[in-house]
């Protein structure tokens, strides 16, 4: 689905968290009907009974059998702590998917139900002071293995709140306000983890051990790595609550979870999956570790050859490969397996949209952004925008044959905007800001220059072309041809931030051509312009970003780290600036491990 990306990237990171109800247990049948619900002859789902049907409702939705999963589910949802973790999870992930306000509000009471049940499975005291008791006398006398699975779902379930909220905006006092949200959870899951260590430790046995420990694996995974990826000053803000992210622990803990029999194996490896192809571009520096990508999918897409979300990661790894036809081919695929949740196809036209734009097939990303605008409700505004800016790359006669007004299409933009939680959007704002340049109010609509690659690179797209020579080149040359033509115009109020715009895009594009003295000269053109510019501020500290990247490529890492340092330190209130926090933070911590080590 077309979301906006840290949206995309991180709604499936935390919903394939929350997800972790429905998981597979290796070999469990494909649907129901080998597995008979046990409502028709029993007043109680035991944890057995829970777990099962669990394991089958998961394979179900794996396989895109979605209602059948929900229908499995349902009856026992207010009965059995299982079952109304894995129904909550779905209705949530629907409601996310589609952002219709019935499913929204469907997902709410979904989730508060989940909570309730839960809670009649807890121990009738807090979680602390069982651990702490067992704890000290060195058994487990004090909790049974049913109220330690109920504190692993209540965790989950507050998970999902943490999705819901970690989905919300990329405005910092969110976060701040999200960590909040979710630090009960976080307590549950590190007492958690000392209840595993003090099993592991005394060797007790206990029938579904292996579920348990998956869902610690999963949640302090999780944590852990959501945590890592936040900005230096909101660690900081956090730690002083009692949060700690560490980003290796995170993804150890999600490694030895995907490579374990519980049915919660799965949603480790689509968690790691959503870091490595999604996160670590949108909210990273685009350095993406594929092969331990392609390692961990192998096994799940064999389980699944025509699982959606599986072939959407196939086609999201290939595309990174630079394998850009064969991840059309897939994403394809995946829109043709299923019909009942058109969310995915939402995924796959986004998906599809952006590499007609890097292969500059403008009219078949204009149709792609087309079917956004009309079939997704996730950011109408963002759509728009983006259907404007590709329809902006063409040629007049093109744009006249498809029956739009770009101009009318920019005024559009400001009314589409929403707010969530009280809070604008941070893409859709800077589309807002970028389309008051076709406001009716003023004389005459003043073009923008490069809109759509303008979009690829707050997007992150240019590390996404880079292991292709071919698109980075006619990329370059449409560049060049957007700055010569700047340069024959009247001077005006935009000039030197378009022309700054255009150096920057430029210097992206030799950058991937591996010309850094070249890359590194329109870089700092954009830099030494800084007082000079009236409107896009941003590009200053995103060209001090891209101008630490070339340093470091180039083994300059001492000079990459303190460009890095004044692009954080020195600029604030600009568009974007949360997603440029979220790309220092990763570039630091990857930069400087090798010092540390």
């Amino acid at each position: 689905m077309p979301w906006k990306p840290s949206l995309c990237l991180l709604a499936q990171i935390w919903q394939q968290a929350a997800n972790s109800c429905h998981h597979v247990i290796p070999n469990r049948p494909l649907d129901s009907t080998d597995h008979p619900m046990l409502t028709s002859t029993s007043t109680k789902m035991d944890l057995k009974g829970g777990l099962e049907e669990c394991a089958v409702a998961l394979n179900l939705f794996l396989s895109n059998k979605f209602t059948d999963a929900l229908e499995l589910l349902q009856p026992w949802a207010k009965d059995s702590m299982y079952h109304a973790l894995g129904y909550s999870t779905i209705v949530v992930l629907q409601a996310i998917m589609t952002f219709e306000q019935q499913d929204i509000q469907n997902g709410i009471s979904a989730m508060k139900d989940a909570l309730q049940t839960c809670q009649k499975y807890r121990k009738k005291c807090t979680v602390v002071e069982s651990v702490s008791s067992f704890l000290s006398r060195g058994s487990l006398e004090q909790m049974t293995e049913e109220e330690m699975h109920a504190e692993i779902c209540y965790a989950e379930c507050l998970l999902q709140k943490a999705a819901l909220t970690f989905v919300q905006d990329e405005n910092m006092i969110n976060f701040i306000k999200g960590g909040m949200k979710i630090r009960t959870s976080y307590q549950i899951y590190k007492e958690c983890l000392s209840i595993l260590h003090v099993i592991q430790k005394n060797k007790i046995k206990q029938q579904f051990f292996y579920e348990f420990e998956g869902g610690v694996k999963l949640g302090i995974g999780a944590f852990n790595l959501m945590l890592s990826l936040l900005p230096a000053r909101i660690i900081r803000l956090l730690e002083f609550i009692g949060f700690s992210g560490n980003r290796e622990l995170g993804l150890l803990q999600l490694q030895e979870g995907a490579s374990g029999r519980s049915m919660r194996s799965p949603l480790c490896c689509l968690t790691i999956l959503a870091f490595h192809t999604y996160i670590s571009l949108i909210l990273g520096t685009g350095e993406v570790n594929l092969v331990e990508a392609e390692g961990l999918l192998a096994p799940f897409l064999q389980q699944f050859p025509n699982g959606s979300l599986m072939l959407f990661y196939h086609a999201r790894i290939e595309l990174l490969k630079g394998n850009v036809e064969k991840a059309q081919e897939i994403f394809r695929k995946c829109i043709s397996v299923q019909e009942e949740w058109k969310q995915f196809h939402h995924l796959c036209y986004w998906e599809l949209m952006w590499i007609h734009v890097f292969q500059q097939n403008w009219m078949k990303a204009y149709y792609y952004s087309d079917l956004l605008c009309k079939e997704s409700k996730w950011s109408k505004a963002t759509y728009v925008f983006l259907k404007a800016a590709i329809l902006s790359m063409l040629p007049e006669e093109d744009v006249t044959a498809t029956e739009e007004n770009v101009a009318a299409l920019f005024r559009q933009v400001e009314g589409l905007k929403q707010r969530i939680a009280g809070k604008s959007i941070p893409t859709e704002k800077f589309a807002v800001r970028k389309s008051r340049r076709y406001s009716s109010s003023l004389p005459a609509p003043v073009k923008l220059v490069l809109p759509a690659l303008e979009m690829m690179y707050i997007w992150n797209g240019f590390p996404v072309v880079c292991k292709r020579k071919d698109l980075s080149e006619n990329l370059l040359l449409t560049v060049e041809k957007a700055e010569a033509t700047l340069q024959n115009e009247n001077f005006s109020d935009y000039s030197v931030d378009d022309e700054c715009l255009v150096k920057l895009l430029k210097g992206c594009c030799l950058k991937n051509l591996q010309r850094p003295l070249q890359a590194e000269l329109c870089f700092s053109h954009v830099i030494q312009s800084e007082k000079l510019l009236k409107f896009d501020h941003y590009l200053v500290p995103f060209t001090l970003f891209e101008l630490a990247v070339l340093y470091k490529s180039q083994g300059e890492i001492d000079k990459a780290l303190k460009t890095l340092e004044t692009a954080r330190n020195n600029y604030k209130d600009y568009s974007m600036e949360s997603r440029l926090h979220f790309r220092i933070q990763a570039a630091v911590h990857l930069w400087r491990k090798p010092s540390s080590d």
